[in-house]
């Protein structure tokens, strides 16, 4: 799954397309993820920066990332 070219994050957490005009909030492992995407990493490497950040184990990581994509996808901001 790769973000959408043109959405932009702020360092705030911020989001926003432009496409649509519509503006999110992310929170810091939101903003991880997002950046992660652009940066075409995969849910595997994705996973283990969580983990190693914020001391998670793997299977927590893994649904919330799953749900988290979902949602990215939801609102129209992955292709």
């Amino acid at each position: 799954m790769k973000m959408r070219k043109n959405i932009a994050l702020s360092d705030s957490g911020f989001i926003f397309n432009p496409s649509t005009g519509d503006s999110y909030s992310a929170n810091p492992i939101g903003q991880m993820i997002i950046q992660a995407l652009q940066n075409g990493k995969t849910d595997e490497e994705i996973t283990k920066s969580i983990e190693e950040e914020y001391m998670i184990d793997a299977s927590t990581v893994e649904k919330d990332l799953y749900d988290f994509k979902n949602m990215l996808k939801n609102y129209k901001l992955t292709e």
